[in-house]
């Protein structure tokens, strides 16, 4: 089938290199003229795992293109995906789909015959609705459809994640939408992947739904971590309890700094603007917010506690890690920001090193010595911190620290290591819920 991506961010590239590779033909189209003349010259300008070879290997065979020219691409379409950006919006943290919007208008009087337009951006309940009448407007006599279909792709694994899903949900309000769709998508139900079908208004919901109650997880146990703490409990113990129970599972039961990232953050604040609009309080969701955002300041707390509390002024620490989790260059709402700006609000000098995020971290973190590697980073430092789980963190050689480091403390907000490996070379060790 031919399909058109409009935008070429996360979800749009990934989307569309894999449906290229499932043998449909795709043309991913962006506005910014920087980021297509990237992709034209073979730039990926996001990491993300075996994603170029994937979009290098479509381009050759000719299922995989690139434009800035929407009318160009439309003819011939059988599905349109819009894949843009729905940040929060500043001032209230509803959903901004201006973007959306706009993609709908230039595209309502280029559509073809029989076209299915489908949201693949996470959008809150209504928005198909909305797509749909800001199309009919434009072109009252078209015939076409608008369909839902949230993806669920994790940062560091997201090919994986589009090729062997736990299912596809795709939202329909009529038949020919959801022939289209299934046969799109019929190379993964030929491998037995679950393609559950609802309404859209339900597909929309059950993206937000599916990200709160993940997020819920997360401040769940981090909560569980500081009780542990108090208790003298060890956090990977009751998590691993409670995870082989199969009604609760163990995925998202690891402590850390809280969630950051893309979509957890937003989308859980559109999720309770939802529960607003339509006078529907979600408390629990309310009260997961308020914790991660607390969460992530009382981090920055636990290293200047660890360092001996009060006037820091003077003192250096080392930040391993700065996105918001491993295998990504994604900076949105990680940790590691509101860590360093606790630290430098206690007088304390920052050198930090991550292994891909540095140049989107210089964007959002000033005043930092950025670092060529972890070694360089704990070089004179009075404490190393890791705050993210690269796996390079997690084999750092322990005698060569001890000998770069002024004192021998490691703050380990992702629990990488034993206390027992650690404290025999020395350390002071300082982890999470432990």
């Amino acid at each position: 089938m031919r399909i058109v991506m409009i935008g070429t961010g996360y979800v749009g590239l990934v989307s569309g290199a894999c449906f290229a590779d499932f043998g449909h033909e795709v043309v991913c189209v962006d506005k910014d003229q920087s980021k297509i003349d990237a992709l034209l010259a073979g730039e990926i300008p996001i990491f993300e795992p075996g994603l170029d070879e994937l979009v290098a290997k479509n381009v050759e065979a000719g299922r995989l293109a690139f434009t800035l020219d929407l009318a160009e691409a439309l003819p011939g379409t059988d599905a349109v995906f819009i894949a843009v950006g729905t940040p929060s919006r500043r001032g209230d943290g509803h959903a901004d789909l201006s973007y959306v919007y706009a993609a709908a208008e230039e595209m309502a009087p280029l559509l073809p015959k029989g076209v299915v337009v489908v949201d693949k951006s996470t959008v809150p309940v209504g928005t198909g609705d909305e797509v749909e009448r800001i199309i009919r407007e434009t072109a009252p006599d078209l015939e076409f459809s608008v369909a839902s279909n949230p993806e669920f792709l994790r940062e560091g694994a997201a090919i994986d994640d589009f090729k062997r899903p736990d299912r596809v949900v795709i939202g329909v309000n009529d038949e020919h939408a959801e022939t289209v769709l299934a046969e799109i998508y019929r190379p993964l139900t030929r491998n037995e992947s679950p393609l559950v079908v609802m309404s859209r208004r339900g597909a929309e919901l059950t993206k937000y739904a599916a990200n709160a109650f993940l997020a819920t997880k997360i401040g769940f146990i981090n909560e569980i971590a500081d009780l542990c703490e108090k208790v003298g409990a060890d956090v990977r113990d009751v998590a691993k309890g409670i995870g082989l129970d199969s009604r609760i599972g163990n995925r998202f039961l690891m402590p850390g700094p809280g969630y950051g990232g893309s979509c957890f953050p937003k989308d859980t604040l559109a999720l309770l603007k939802t529960g607003q609009d339509y006078e529907s309080p979600l408390r629990i969701v309310e009260s997961v917010v308020a914790s991660n955002d607390q969460r992530k300041r009382s981090m920055g707390r636990k290293v200047i506690n660890a360092l001996g509390g009060g006037d820091q002024h003077g003192r250096t620490v080392a930040v391993l890690g700065l996105t918001f989790k491993a295998n990504t260059d994604d900076m949105r709402d990680s940790p590691a920001i509101s860590v360093v700006q606790a630290l430098q609000d206690a007088g304390i000098r920052v050198k930090a090193y991550d292994p891909e995020g540095m140049e989107q971290a210089k964007k959002v973190i000033d005043k930092v010595t950025y670092c060529e590697g972890p070694y360089e980073a704990m070089d004179g430092a009075d404490a190393a911190v890791i705050v993210t789980e690269w796996d390079t963190f997690r084999a750092l050689d322990l005698e060569r620290m001890k000998g770069l480091l002024k004192t021998p403390l490691l703050v380990d907000l992702r629990n990488l290591y034993s206390r027992t490996d650690v404290e025999r070379h020395g350390f002071e060790y300082v982890a999470v819920g432990r």
